[in-house]
């Protein structure tokens, strides 16, 4: 029987709605040298939201006074793990002076000659699920962002199914940085999929065609990064995927020295892409 195309709804293709904004690390060597200035640069953007890794040589308070005279509201931030297994106190102290809802760190120290094992797993495991209870307590939340080595084969899969799996879902939580799961050869759709609330946050990465993968080193060099929208990763399912297992906050990080230049690429990449 034929159908009458006009009885059929048009299907709206879907669009990216954030919220959204950048990982300052994108621009640490302008940062180092012109807080000011850089976040002058920030906001011309459009930018109002950021995730911090660090303060510059700046106070926590000197920085958030910076953020407030331009418009700049500093959601998440990053700490380095020892601060979480030893100093606690001071990441409270400063993230609650900037005014940060989620606080996160991003790499677990381990000798680069050796792979990162079950026992360092397992040692980070019991740092996050402590340093979680504490910073729930503060009104803080807190986050591991992913950064590629954790895909070492563990029994019938990989030492990141073991950190879900023991670390505490009402205290810890997990940050996706596409580049860092497409870098050791993971699919990010099925990973946003399979562990679903366990990711509230994402960074969001381009990848030079030319970037080896199948790699759980967790170390590519910055000029491998590029604009959203160019490079060897599709991020429309990937959106897709994130929209529909609700992601909080999306970030565009850019480690590379374009950064200043393909921020805004990508920017307008958020704006325009479909699904």
């Amino acid at each position: 029987m034929a159908v009458s195309l006009a009885a059929v709804s048009p299907c709206t293709a879907g669009t990216f709605k954030g919220p959204w904004g950048i990982q300052l690390y994108s621009l640490r060597t302008e940062l180092a040298t012109n807080v000011p200035g850089t976040l002058d640069e920030v906001k011309s953007w459009g930018v109002k939201n950021v995730e911090l890794a660090g303060t510059y040589n700046l106070t926590a308070g000197q920085f958030k006074a910076q953020l407030d005279a331009h418009g700049l509201t500093a959601v998440s931030g990053h700490f380095s793990y020892d601060e979480y297994r030893t100093n606690l106190d001071a990441v409270i102290h400063d993230a609650k002076i900037l005014g940060l809802k989620y606080v996160g760190c991003a790499w677990i120290p381990h000798d680069d000659n050796q792979p990162f094992d079950e026992k360092t797993c397992r040692e980070a495991i019991a740092v996050f699920n402590h340093a979680g209870e504490v910073l729930a307590k503060h009104g803080l939340r807190f986050f591991y962002h992913v950064h590629g080595y954790e895909f070492q084969p563990y029994q019938d899969g990989t030492l990141l199914d073991l950190m879900m799996k023991e670390t505490n879902p009402k205290y810890m939580n997990f940050q996706m940085d596409v580049f860092w799961i497409v870098h050791p050869g993971q699919d990010p759709a099925a990973l946003l999929k399979k562990y679903g609330k366990r990711w509230q946050l994402m960074h969001l990465k381009g990848m030079r065609d030319s970037t080896p993968t199948g790699l759980i080193t967790g170390h590519s060099d910055v000029t491998n990064d590029v604009a959203l929208g160019t490079g060897k990763i599709d991020y429309a399912p990937i959106l897709r995927e994130a929209e529909k297992i609700g992601i909080k906050w999306y970030y565009i990080e850019d480690e590379s020295p374009s950064s200043e230049q393909q921020v805004p690429q990508s920017i307008h990449y958020l704006k325009t892409v479909k699904w």
